[in-house]
Order: C-alpha cells, then structure tokens, then sequence
C-alpha cells in the first residue's frame, strides 16, 4: 500500500509539474550540445497561404473577426481567405457576402466543423493552409511568424500560441490563463526538444500537402490533423509570436462544458493515435506524448482520488509524522478548491482559491469525459462554450 501510494503521487507530481521540470533540463542540454534551433526572420519565407475560418452562428463577432483578418500583415498576391458558414442560421453567411476578396462557403446543412474544415480544404491550392477560430483575434504579424519555420522542410505543422484575455477582476476562469500561461510555456520547451504534442484550433498551420482527412466522428480535430502529421515524421514547430487571443469562458460551468468534451477527445484520440505510443518508431516524440498529453488524458485524475485515499489510511495505521503531514497539506488543497466552489457560487472573487478550483475542475472533466465517451455521449458535432463579451 505504501509503494501504491508513492508511486501514484509521483505519476501525479510528474504529469503536472515533473515533465515541465524534466523537459527543461533536457532542453538546456541539448542547447549546450547541438545549439538553438535556427529560425528564420519573419518575412524571410512567405509561401502561398489560405486562411480558413470555420464560422457557426459567428454574428456577434464575425465582423469584428473579417476586420482583423483583413488587417493581418502578408503579401497580398499570396494570401487567400476562405470563411465556411455550413449549418448557420443567422446572419454570419451575410455578413462574410459584403466582403469580395473573401471566398464564402456556405450551405444550409449543419454537419459539424471537420466536415466544414475537410470541404474547406478540397479547395486550398496554396503551399499553407492556416485555421483559426471565429472567436479569436490574432496580432497583425501572425502570419509571417508562422511561416518563416516552412522554411525547415522538416517542419510539417507549426502551432501559434493561444491566449486568454483576463479581467483585472478576478473570477473563477482565472485559472484558465494561468493554465494556458504553462501549457505555453511547456510547448516552447517541447518545440525546442523536438516537437509539439498537437496544435490548438485557436491558430495553427500545416503544409498543405501533408494535410490528412480525419474521420467524421473526431472530436478533438486540430489535434488529431496535427499529429498524424507527426506521425509521418515530420516536426510540429511553435511560434509563441503568433497568438490568438479570446475572453475566458463565461463560466466555470461553460468552462467545464468545454473541458469535457475535450477529455472525451483525448481519449478518442489516443485509441486512434496508436503509432506515437510505439516507442521504437520515435522515441522522443513518443515521451512527449504520453508525458504530456497520455498520462494528463488517463489515469492522472484516478490517481489523485487513490493517493488521497491510500495516504488517510497509511496516517491513520501508522500515525507517522510525514504521512500525517503530506496527508495534511492534500486536505488543505482539496480545501481550498472546495472553498474556491463555493466562493464561484456567491460570485466572491478571491484568486488564490481559483487555481486549486480549476485544477480539481480540470481532472473531473477528463474522468467526466471518459465515462461520456465509453458511453458514445459525445458527439463531434460543434458545440460552442460561451464566452465572456
């Protein structure tokens, strides 16, 4: 029961906190090795690109988003846009119809967005194919930074950088930024040690003749493009130059909502994704992968519950001191995320409770997702969480 109970809190030690700390040691010891990894200027390298925006009921922000499209910094004989409407019942394919040098895909089905991504993409006869969401807004130099790593051949996606505009007012998603403020900071290092583990849908990029159809029914569609082009062996490279920002859930319910399907995904995912768990055919991206993405989407959160449990009862037989207080310093952080619940309920705004809160939050959203998907709950249709104004 003991060695149960250290080997469970070391996997969770090390699926949050012990990678990072791993993946940074790694990394300065490459450097010292083989050096940085060069990268070219922006502007260096412009192949042909198209920009695909996949737009769902997108009125609210549609016009706001052409704008900041428009305005984005690339060769003009080089760029292309293409914004799909399939499924939109209000006035989104109108808005996109005032806008000429944008090609509008449009039909009234509603068929989900890998679908409205895949018919997309039947058109697309330039070098880069870059997606970003309807939602998010991204810097004027975005485009060029992606594409100066095209210029490594060895380079098959490059992932931009998602950031979370938060309030100077505090609430219970300002987890979220914190979240996404390490997940970028963990994607820097994985770059630099070999490649990204999957690109957020906020904003990234393939080449796209490496492009491969997923199926219908995939839930987490920018991971799974992204990383079947991986699994060909190329490199999925990360430019935190080029972000896309977006308001915080509206939420935690939404954020929850959010995080759920996206558990769901993960675990649809890896029981598609089998090739990275084969160490023999890649081993460092194979580490990445199951470091950062496998054991987080799996037995993590499950392991959390046992070593909570295993630790009251090894204090309780023994009345060591060490157990006592390591068991101690777990209450006190369920505690605190307990307590974190509650202030979210009565819209008290204290922010050390918030990241403990969306910590706990995070790991019953990846069991809640799960159960959904062994239960064939989760449809890939799109679902959007609603965000803040």
């Amino acid at each position: 029961m003991i060695i149960l109970f250290w080997l469970s809190l070391f996997l969770v030690f090390y699926t949050f906190f012990g990678y990072g700390i791993l993946l940074y040691i790694l990394v300065k010891v490459r450097g010292i090795v083989k050096g940085k990894r060069p990268i070219a200027a922006p502007g260096d390298f412009t192949p042909t690109l198209t920009l695909i925006i996949a737009a769902y009921n997108e009125e609210a922000s549609m016009e706001e988003k052409i704008q900041n499209t428009l305005a984005l910094n690339y060769p003009a004989d080089k760029f292309q846009i293409i914004i799909v409407t399939d499924g939109s019942s209000d006035n989104t394919p109108a808005i996109v119809a005032r806008y000429p040098q944008i090609r509008l895909l449009h039909k009234p089905e509603r068929t989900g967005k890998i679908a409205a991504v895949h018919r997309a993409m039947d058109t697309v006869n330039t070098e880069v194919a870059v997606f970003t969401d309807a939602n998010t807004f991204l810097n004027k130099d975005a485009l060029l930074y992606i594409c100066r790593h095209y210029k490594d051949e060895k380079i098959g996606a490059v992932s931009g950088e998602k950031r979370v505009h938060a309030e100077e007012s505090a609430d219970a998603t300002a987890g979220e930024g914190f979240y996404w403020k390490y997940e970028s900071m963990l994607k820097k290092w994985d770059a630099e040690l070999y490649s990204v583990v999957g690109a957020a849908g906020e904003l990234f990029s393939v080449r796209t003749a490496l492009y491969q159809p997923v199926e219908k029914d995939t839930i987490l569609d920018d991971f799974m493009i992204s990383l079947l082009i991986a699994e060909k062996g190329y490199r999925i490279a990360y430019e935190p130059l080029a972000y896309a920002t977006e308001t915080g859930s509206e939420s935690i319910g939404e954020e929850l909502k959010r995080k759920v399907r996206i558990a769901a995904g993960g675990i649809q995912s890896i029981l598609r994704l089998k090739k990275l768990a084969n160490p023999f055919i890649n081993p460092v991206l194979t580490f990445q992968y199951i470091s950062h993405r496998v054991l987080r989407w799996t037995i993590t959160p499950f392991l959390m519950i046992l070593a909570f449990v295993l630790n009251g009862i090894i204090a309780w037989q023994t009345s060591s001191p060490l157990y006592i207080a390591v068991f101690a310093l777990q209450v006190l952080f369920y505690a605190m995320a307990l307590l974190g619940w509650i202030m979210e309920k009565r819209q008290l705004k204290i922010k050390i409770l918030f990241i403990p809160y969306y910590f706990c939050m995070m790991n019953y959203a990846v069991m809640a997702g799960i159960r959904r998907y062994m239960r064939g709950g989760q449809s890939a249709a799109w679902e959007k969480a609603k965000r803040k104004a």
